[in-house]
């Protein structure tokens, strides 16, 4: 792994805001599409450079393989579950609360890597990064102007989807061995394949006039965040190593609050901003813990 120079720093701040514009765009999403169609179309356009990728590069791709059923569970798991969720969620709260309810990510991977992992045990750092962390979003469920009796519900499902990514990531490493490109092009290809007769039965967006935003953002969605982005996030694995890389965590959430202002002058209340810089710091010690780790190791 290489020193990181300005070049990598740009791609990092780069990957954190695609990451970010997910979330208001899901928000404008929801204006013609139905959470179903949202998670279909996101899968289908995402899996369209991944697919391509592995075609130039000659890498096989294994989703009918012995394995197909690894594939399946942690593309239901990982992409399925959480972009419905997550969908289903951001109609009823600001895209903002979004993006700090799934910045949670990374605490709970540490909660749930302690019991279901050998090596990812609680330490005193982690310990502390995680009850900050979660006592951050406590105290974003306690603002009664953004989320109230009308959306509690659906600001717990998008924790809910969070809580299903760290899931579909634990269970890719049953399949850790595989080249990346491939792995993510197989679970993709189930999603969709998942996703089709959910779709055409449930909400037939074959059926629906979209606004013109909508249709931009949610193809914007599939290329972008879902495609595109795994891409450049394997370029700084590549060069500068999951530690470095793992520095996202703490921009997504602050992006997301200022691009939910910028796009859709949604509120920022002080109880967000409260909530925002507790999520980051949990993050911020739960990541020092793991770098203390690797870097003794």
């Amino acid at each position: 792994m290489r020193q990181p120079k300005l070049i990598d720093y740009i791609l990092l701040t780069l990957l954190a805001l695609i990451w970010a514009s997910a979330f208001f765009n899901i928000k404008i999403a929801t204006y013609s599409f139905g959470p179903v169609t949202i998670a279909f179309l996101r899968v289908l356009f995402g899996a369209i450079p991944i697919l391509l990728l592995c075609y130039f590069k000659n890498i096989k791709i294994e989703a009918f393989s012995k394995d197909w059923h690894w594939f399946a569970m942690i593309g239901f798991i990982n992409l399925v579950l959480p972009f419905f969720l997550i969908a289903y969620g951001v109609k009823s709260v600001q895209s903002n609360l979004a993006a700090i309810l799934m910045a949670t990510t990374p605490l709970s991977a540490t909660v749930l890597s302690h019991f279901y992992t050998k090596n990812e045990k609680f330490n005193l750092i982690k310990t502390f990064g995680v009850l900050i962390g979660f006592f951050g979003v406590i105290f974003l469920f306690s603002d009664n102007l953004l989320i109230n009796k009308s959306n509690f519900v659906s600001a717990l499902l998008i924790l809910l989807g969070s809580t299903c990514y760290v899931i579909g990531g634990l269970l890719t490493l049953k399949i850790s061995k595989k080249k990346n490109e491939n792995v993510t092009g197989s679970i993709l290809i189930w999603a969709t394949l998942i996703l089709i007769p959910l779709v055409s039965f449930t909400e037939q967006p074959w059926q629906v006039i979209p606004r013109t935003d909508s249709l931009i953002s949610v193809i914007y969605l599939g290329v972008v965040p879902t495609g595109l982005a795994w891409l450049l996030r394997f370029r700084i694995l590549k060069n500068n190593g999951l530690i470095f890389q793992a520095q996202v965590a703490y921009l997504i959430p602050i992006f997301g609050v200022i691009l939910g202002y910028i796009f859709l002058k949604e509120l920022i209340t002080i109880k967000v901003l409260i909530s925002l810089i507790a999520v980051s710091v949990g993050i911020y010690f739960v990541g020092k813990a793991d770098s203390r780790k690797l870097t003794n190791f």
